[in-house]
Formats: C-alpha cells, sequence, structure tokens
C-alpha cells in the first residue's frame, strides 16, 4: 500500500514568481498537441499591450484547468457572491490559427 507522502509533490516558489502578475485580457490559441496561453496587460490610453506571461497546456491539461477554474470560481461565489460579468469591447488581436479571448 502506497503512503500519502510519497504521492505529495513539493512545489518551490521563488520569490520573483511570488509577487504574480496582473493581467486584464487572456488570448487562447491552440494546435492539435497544445493550448497556448497569453496573459496580457492593457493599460488605457496605450496603443500597445504586453504579454506578460505565456503558458503552454496540452489538450488534457487545459480541460483540468477549466475543470479547476470552474470549481473555484463556484467556491469562490458561494462565499462571496456571485461574480458580475460586464460588457467589454472586442479586441482584434490576431496571433494566427483559432483564437479565443477570456
Amino acid at each position: 500500500m502506497s503512503d500519502d507522502k510519497e504521492n505529495q509533490v513539493q512545489i518551490e516558489l521563488n520569490p520573483e514568481m511570488a509577487d504574480g502578475i496582473y493581467s486584464n485580457l487572456a488570448v487562447i490559441n491552440h494546435s492539435p498537441s497544445e493550448f497556448v496561453l497569453d496573459f496580457i496587460q492593457m493599460m488605457p490610453g496605450l496603443p500597445k499591450a504586453r504579454v506578460k506571461a505565456r503558458v503552454i497546456l496540452t489538450p488534457q491539461h487545459a480541460k483540468r484547468l477549466i475543470s479547476a477554474i470552474e470549481e473555484n470560481v463556484t467556491r469562490f461565489e458561494s462565499a462571496h457572491g456571485k461574480i458580475s460579468e460586464t460588457d467589454h469591447p472586442q479586441i482584434p488581436i490576431h496571433f494566427g490559427g483559432p483564437t479565443g479571448q477570456a
């Protein structure tokens, strides 16, 4: 029988990464073998936006991420009330390939 400690993964978070990044736009592209999530910071009045982080996932991990986010949004709304969605403008951003925005 396997021990729970044997199945645990230790995750290290260095100080630079612990600060996090601010993103108010995500652009998602995909191929048959991967999903690419670009987290972008757009500032009011500036014509240029910068990708602050890029995360590349397998399709299986992308699906697991969706489930984890849905579960956490449900928990958040149970504790703090419904998250209201505001209208947001469609921003034409094209990096090639199929695209979705979040």
